[in-house]
């Protein structure tokens, strides 16, 4: 396989950064997406390249902290948040940088966002932009991003397609793919059933054509990183994490063997491993 396959550290919330990175190790996943959050070991270049030692797990990509429950971390200012993520990124030795689109209301943010985006390629990381999902309180529909939600409708060098996302918006994944083209960077490998909410499903569970897109990235050679972003914040104990992350893992490294067999050895040593 020429794709990687990484663990997004927030897949193993409520535990902490620490627990992604024990669990990527333990699981066999080529590295992690860092998601940068409340917890303060993922703010701080010093205890990431620490875990990433300890554990021998490298930081494949970063996802700024663009959610609303972390507009305060780093600081308030959404343009340093963005560089800090860039800058963190290019240390850590990470490829990618994941970003949403402006909220409506970051009127400044939103005129700078596409230079910053940009600016990316002068450290030598993918800044790629993810497709988002309008919010549905009862009738009404809205849409809390500008643009929009789909960044290929404003357009830009890298993208993230995440397939929660396209499940929650109603959009058609493969048409999304294909409107990303040589432009995309980065895919969360996630499923949904359609409901109008993120649902971050393992792929397999929901209406999503996750095992489509892993076999047209197969067959593209495609050289991004797949990132298992699923929920398991229902999970119990630690075993039950795993277990649903094994599952997600295998399911992508199944999916991302190409027709003619390549990759093959890689999906039976990583189920040896486990076994």
């Amino acid at each position: 396989m020429t794709a990687q396959v990484a663990l997004s550290t927030a897949a193993a919330y409520p535990e902490p950064t620490r627990a992604a990175f024990e669990l990527a190790a333990e699981l066999g996943y080529d590295g992690v997406e860092l998601m940068v959050w409340a917890d303060a070991a993922s703010q701080e270049v010093a205890s990431v390249e620490r875990l990433s030692r300890t554990y021998g797990v490298p930081v494949l990509a970063v996802h700024a902290p663009c959610l609303l429950v972390t507009q305060r971390v780093w600081t308030p200012d959404p343009v340093l948040r963005l560089r800090r993520s860039i800058e963190m990124a290019s240390i850590v030795g990470a490829r990618t940088v994941v970003i949403h689109p402006p909220f409506r209301w970051q009127r400044r943010y939103a005129d700078a966002f596409p230079d910053e985006v940009a600016a990316g390629r002068d450290s030598g990381v993918a800044v790629a932009v993810e497709n988002m999902y309008p919010v549905v309180r009862g009738r009404v529909r809205s849409v809390p991003y500008t643009p929009g939600f789909d960044p290929t409708e404003t357009g830009y060098e890298h993208y993230t397609l995440d397939l929660s996302h396209t499940a929650a918006s109603g959009q058609d994944a493969l048409a999304l793919l294909d409107r990303m083209g040589s432009g995309l960077a980065h895919v969360h490998l996630a499923d949904g059933s359609g409901r109008p909410r993120d649902e971050h499903l393992v792929p397999g569970r929901g209406s999503q054509p996750c095992a489509e897109v892993c076999s047209r990235l197969a067959e593209q050679d495609w050289s991004g990183t797949v990132v298992l972003e699923v929920s398991t914040r229902r999970c119990r104990t630690r075993y039950e994490r795993a277990e649903v992350l094994a599952e997600s893992l295998l399911f992508a490294r199944l999916h991302l063997t190409r027709s003619d067999g390549q990759g093959v050895d890689n999906v039976t040593s990583s189920s040896a491993d486990r076994g």
